[in-house]
């Protein structure tokens, strides 16, 4: 080796001269003054990724000055690394064409000559440059919240921090994200680095540089003795690790050491760290000793005699830190990609006797919901904690794993129940516990949210029983994420713009209405959007509020309501029997606009139902604008979008549109997202918990959710209403039964919640098992054939069930047209109860389904109702209300009529009549009226000869579900022995 010095360009460039031991400085090159007010001074971009022509060739200094036409072995290095990382930018742009690498450097001061050696070498490579200078004075704060900025970017894959190294704080430097850390100085990157785990680290881009250097003067490293004189910090680390760990001998020593003179004498190389103007006496080192200067910062007001000057190894430094942002942008694109999941499953010991619920959830420990996150492949940006065990999931991930293949798809419904339920909520969680901590498959929970109503009054909550749960069982019943009361704050806040609409419109002129809608605001008057919205459908094709004629001034301002046509009520969460009708407008300050109205529930509002249909927050939004909220004197429909309120319903439910995410007793992961009832709803939880699921599960896992009631009204609406919403096709439907309600199906005494049971659902009954599985268990079979999907009959097995009964249901099941039928004991087992369950189910989800719609949209409404009455209730015809078809004719009048149909009807039969248990036939089913949920998407019939004055307490969709009447609330408001026995 000859004796060789190289300047990087991290400091004023100073070159040695052919006369030993001379040097010389260059003369300065400083910024122009920038004025500013704050401490950020400029943004200065340079996308250099059309750049032409070739660059200047470059040489290093080695022991002589720089010469334009001479190549050297810095000039071989930068060309070789630039080449390579052409190649990988174009293989990733192949793949992702839209990609484009990007470094931002973040500096104090205006000098730019960072950039533009940065840029110099952007533009042979392909890839992008920022700088972001800030005050030469900047303080920590501000230099972290712009690294904040810069972390949360996605378009950012690198940042190279080019400030004074008073400023390199460990705050700052640990602010920054590892993964855009291209020069390696965070602590976390440097501990990869000593430990040889560069597999998401940084190997710094200067000591890259030195070493491929050193590497080009001298083939054979190893065995070497290379000498680190001064410095400290990450570049000396770096250094002294990637030296040792080439085979060469690493020694350290300070400028003020007595034996730094032999030690020079003795290495092969000499770096000097943070040399300044100290210098090695040529006579120190031996002729073939390598003496590199290796500065690891550039303070930003340093001046440089001119680009031409600047060493080789600083453009071979640039290359590196170029090739460590396409390093960077390639770990973002994988990461972007599909995650295998790594759960962790907790285990169980379940005792016997079986505990209370609630005692079951605190004795488990969840896992952190981060945690969980990361083991089914979510990133941390897309989760939004709420406390350490549950998280809201951003929807972003539906466009990161667009192309990923769906899971399966499996329901779970049930035959028609009892009053006490069938237990499709344990069936659902215990059979995701035996799907994934069992048998190791992917799989995912999807279930409603739960009411305050039910949860503090007969029913209680909702998270399962026994050992298949959701966990914990208090967070999962009482608030959550607060979804039901944004759902009650948007429904309220329409509710008030329908009353004070009216009360405007009955006391102002349509000039002063005129200017409140469209008020003049420095002098200028414009309609918003919405606005503009409402004149197009009174075919008014005007923009400017000065072009309108007084009559349609008019048509714009007056919605006129017909006051005894108002279909919106406010809603309460809450079991208040004494809301259900209230009179409003009694204030003096209101001027007699007094008119009757109601509470809701408020899980009942159309806006529960538009939360579990909507796919993307766009939707939601045009669906709430199109809800009807009554009519006009004329008859025209109302909307929440004539009423201008259609955005603000959209913001407050900005977070609500986003699933919950939680787990079960085992580990598996549970999405908590909507629970609108299955009686006046569709009774599922949302589309976009469905579609997040299957994505994350993967082409072999399996999402299950479940749907309200028995499958007559739950799946049959699961089917027509939510598949058609969302596109997804289901492989597979568990029907859950119980042998207790067999027996109520095949002749056995009416049971009532609360009373004991009678004997007979105590005792071996197999005539009543039979007459059960051959009526209803049988009709609810072929109701799932009706739409070409196979079924598995899971007996949930209570501890009265005998042998034999047990035997005989599955053995009928399987007889009357099930895939298979298994009996389930998850409730005292957890999931491996239901192991046999999982099994079947996954052998049934891989044949081939020929799902089907058992109706066309485009049908008449009328015949939409026959179809659904004949086929699934097995109803003769139907007989509609002079007032139902009067209706009917409305809605088509209005172009509502292709709009599905969600029959409200009782769960407790397949007919209108409670007590007609088994399969009812040559009945007439009754429509008494018919309405529509135009937001929601769907026309809901109301079946049978009595208005819905209210619904018993049974009337609650299984055990601990939330389906109550509307607006009736007969559950009292503080049932004693529930809050005792779920909340201890």
């Amino acid at each position: 080796m000859k004796l060789a010095t190289i300047r990087s360009v991290c400091c004023s460039v100073r070159v040695r001269a052919s006369r030993p031991g001379s040097r010389f400085s260059g003369m300065s090159r400083g910024c122009l003054p920038v004025g500013t007010t704050n401490s950020r001074l400029t943004l200065r971009t340079a996308s250099t990724v059309t750049s032409r022509g070739t660059s200047p060739t470059l040489t290093a200094n080695f022991g002589k000055p720089f010469k334009e036409d001479e190549w050297s072995e810095c000039s071989r290095s930068v060309g070789e690394v630039v080449q390579s990382t052409k190649e990988a930018i174009a293989t990733l742009q192949r793949g992702s064409p839209d990609i484009q690498p990007l470094l931002v450097i973040l500096q104090a001061g205006e000098n730019g000559t960072m950039l533009e050696i940065n840029k110099k070498v952007a533009g042979k490579i392909g890839l992008n440059v920022t700088q972001i200078c800030l005050a030469k004075n900047c303080s920590e704060d501000e230099i972290i919240e712009e690294l904040l900025k810069l972390n949360d970017d996605p378009k950012v894959h690198g940042v190279f921090l080019h400030l004074p190294p008073a400023s390199l704080t460990s705050r700052v430097l640990n602010a920054l994200k590892p993964e855009k850390d291209v020069d390696c100085i965070s602590n976390l990157n440097i501990g990869r680095l000593v430990r040889g785990d560069m597999s998401k680290g940084f190997v710094p881009p200067m000591a890259s540089a030195v070493l491929d250097l050193l590497g080009k003067h001298d083939a054979s490293l190893k065995g070497k003795s290379v000498l680190l004189v001064g410095g400290q910090g990450p570049l000396r680390l770096a250094l002294q690790c990637l030296i040792e760990r080439s085979g060469m001998t690493v020694q350290t020593n300070h400028w003020n050491s007595n034996s730094l003179k032999t030690q020079v004498l003795q290495a092969d190389a000499v770096f000097l760290l943070s040399a300044g103007n100290m210098d090695i006496p040529p006579s120190w080192a031996r002729p073939e000793t390598v003496i590199i200067h290796c500065e690891s910062a550039l303070e930003p007001d340093d001046d440089l005699i001119d680009m031409s000057s600047i060493s080789g190894l600083a453009y071979l430094t640039a290359v590196y830190r170029a090739q460590n942002v396409t390093h960077g942008c390639s770990r973002w694109l994988q990461e972007q990609q599909y995650r295998p999941w790594n759960l962790r499953s907790c285990k169980l010991q379940p005792l016997n006797p079986v505990p209370t619920d609630i005692e079951i959830s605190r004795a488990q420990t969840p896992k952190p919901v981060a945690q969980l996150a990361e083991e089914i492949g979510l990133l941390p940006e897309e989760l939004e904690a709420y406390g350490r065990n549950k998280a809201k999931v951003q929807l972003s991930l539906l466009d990161r794993l667009h192309s990923q293949p769906d899971g399966k798809y499996v329901l779970v419904a049930g035959i028609t129940p009892t009053p006490f339920g069938e237990g499709k909520t344990t069936v659902t969680v215990g059979l995701v516990q035996a799907l994934s901590a069992h048998l190791k498959l992917n799989s995912f929970a999807c279930l409603r949210q739960p009411s305050q109503g039910p949860t503090f009054g007969v029913k209680g909550g909702a998270a399962g029983g026994g050992y298949a749960q959701v966990i914990p069982m208090e967070e999962f019943n009482l608030h959550l994420t607060g979804d039901i009361h944004a759902i009650t704050a948007a429904n309220n806040l329409l509710a008030a713009a329908i009353d004070a609409r009216m009360l405007h419109e009955a006391t102002q002129s349509d000039k002063s209405l005129f200017n409140r809608l469209v008020p003049s605001v420095y002098g200028v008057r414009k309609f918003s959007p919405i606005q503009i919205s409402r004149l197009r459908r009174l075919g008014i094709n005007k923009t400017d509020p000065a072009s309108l004629t007084p009559e349609e001034v008019s048509s714009f301002v007056r919605l006129d309501f017909d006051r005894s046509q108002i279909t919106w009520q406010r809603v309460v969460d809450t079991n208040d029997r004494f809301l259900r009708k209230i009179t409003v407008g009694q204030a003096s300050t209101e001027k007699g606009q007094i008119r009757e109205t109601g509470f809701d529930i408020a899980v009942a509002s159309e806006i529960m139902a538009i939360l579990a249909l909507a796919d993307s927050l766009k939707d939601m939004k045009n669906r709430l604008a199109r809800m009807v909220v009554g009519s006009s004197r004329s008859g025209e429909p109302v909307t929440a979008e004539d009423l201008g309120v259609s955005g603000a319903l959209a913001v407050l439910m900005k977070d609500a549109i986003k699933p919950t995410l939680m787990q079960t007793l085992e580990g598996t992961p549970v999405f908590v997202h909507a629970g609108p009832f299955a009686n006046i709803a569709h009774g599922s939880s949302s589309v976009l918990a469905d579609k997040l699921a299957l994505k994350l599960v993967g082409r072999d896992g399996y999402v299950v959710t479940e749907a309200g009631f028995g499958a007559d009204i739950g799946m049959e609406k699961f089917f027509n209403i939510k598949c058609r919403a969302s596109g997804l096709r289901p492989n597979v439907m568990v029907l859950v039964a119980t042998v207790r309600a067999l027996k109520m199906h095949g002749g056995g005494p009416n049971v009532s919640a609360g009373a004991p049971l009678p004997k007979e659902y105590i005792d071996e009954n197999l005539s009543l098992v039979a007459g059960g599985c051959h009526s209803n268990l049988k009709k609810q079979i072929q109701n799932a054939h009706l739409f070409g999907v196979p079924v598995v009959v899971a007996l949930n097995v209570f501890k009265t069930d005998t042998q034999a009964e047990i035997d005989l249901v599955c053995q009928l099941a399987k007889e009357c047209g099930a895939s298979d039928a298994v009996p389930c004991r998850h409730w005292s087992q957890g999931g491996r109860g239901s192991l046999e369950l999982a099994m079947a189910v996954k052998e049934a989800a891989g044949r081939p389904t020929n799902f089907q719609f058992l109706y066309n949209t485009e049908m008449p409404i009328l015949e939409k109702i026959r179809t659904i009455a004949q086929k699934v209730y097995g109803a003769e015809d139907i007989d509609l209300s002079p007032e139902a078809s009067s209706k009917i004719d409305y809605y088509n009048q209005q172009g509502y009529g292709s709009l599905p149909i969600c029959m409200a009807k009782t769960h407790l039969s397949l007919s209108h009549m409670p007590d007609k248990k088994g399969a009812p036939t040559g009945f007439v089913l009754p429509i008494r009226d018919v309405r529509a949920s135009v937001g929601a998407g769907f026309i809901f019939p109301l079946v049978g000869t009595e208005p819905f004055a209210g619904w018993s307490p049974s009337a609650i969709d299984g055990p601990g579900r939330k389906e109550v009447a509307s607006c009736v609330f007969r559950l009292p408001l503080f049932h004693q022995h529930a809050l005792r026995v779920r909340f201890g």
